[in-house]
């Protein structure tokens, strides 16, 4: 990817990762397209910055995610980085019988919102030069926070996905996986301000550092992530799942204290 002057489509531009490496991207000369459900959120993260344009999506709507395709590639014909950021958590009780619309949001936005909308953009970008997709997975895709299992599952999904949209697409477009560990973010209720989680401005900075390397690496992986990415392959991935799921359970009764 390069390192200044792409286009870059980010979703979940309006908050969280998405936002804080929309500003990183483009402080450095990108043009970035800051894409969300509400107007109010993207205005506030593009205020003050030229070069950051806004476009509302909700990826849940399949004929919209390709109506919106078209429109963004007639508004943006240099179009040649799809960040592929929007996504949702929630936690669950598996132990019972309950109502699965949490879980079946999670699917539309977490796994079916990057594939449509990869899907919408694809013959374009192999047109580009210099095309890359990113897709933004998580620690939690190689050790699953059992509290929050679709979501965990769906990163894993999207991990695997990234995979073979690399290969299928090597030499046409470079596809690039972010793996982010837990982030101050309001992903969650509490996880803004939660201990233990990486800042999220640190975090962006590092993430924003590699990108900058040339070549970018195929994975962009903090420090902060190697626990559970190395999990399964340095053969600790039973004391990591054991260690992980204590810590999550310490940190949602200190939320609710």
């Amino acid at each position: 990817m390069k390192t200044k002057g792409n286009t870059i489509l980010m979703t979940g531009g309006g908050s969280g990762i998405g936002e804080a490496l929309a500003h990183r991207f483009h402080d450095r000369g990108d043009t970035v397209i800051i894409v969300g459900r509400r107007q109010d959120a993207l205005d506030r993260a593009a205020a003050g910055r030229a070069n950051i344009h806004t476009a509302t999506l909700d990826v849940e709507d399949a004929a919209a995610v390709a109506a919106f395709a078209g429109r963004i590639v007639a508004d943006f014909p240099a179009l040649n980085v799809l960040f592929n950021n929007a996504g949702i958590m929630t936690f669950e009780d598996l132990t019972g019988h309950r109502d699965l619309a949490d879980a079946e949001t999670t699917v539309a936005i977490n796994i079916l919102g990057p594939i449509r909308l990869t899907n919408a953009l694809i013959d374009h970008l192999v047109r580009q030069p210099d095309a890359a997709i990113v897709t933004v997975t998580s620690g939690l895709a190689h050790v699953p926070m059992i509290a929050a299992p679709t979501y965990s599952a769906s990163k894993a999904a999207i991990h695997s996905y990234t995979v073979s949209l690399r290969t299928q697409l090597a030499d046409k477009v470079e596809v690039i996986e972010l793996v982010p560990p837990g982030v101050q973010t309001d992903l969650t209720p509490g996880q803004a301000d939660r201990p233990g989680y990486m800042p999220l401005e640190a975090f962006a900075d590092a993430v924003a550092a590699q990108f900058a390397q040339t070549p970018t690496p195929s994975e962009i992986l903090v420090d902060e992530v190697q626990f559970l990415r190395q999990a399964e392959r340095e053969g600790r991935f039973d004391a990591t799942l054991k260690t992980l799921t204590e810590r999550a359970a310490r940190q949602r009764a200190g939320d609710a204290a």
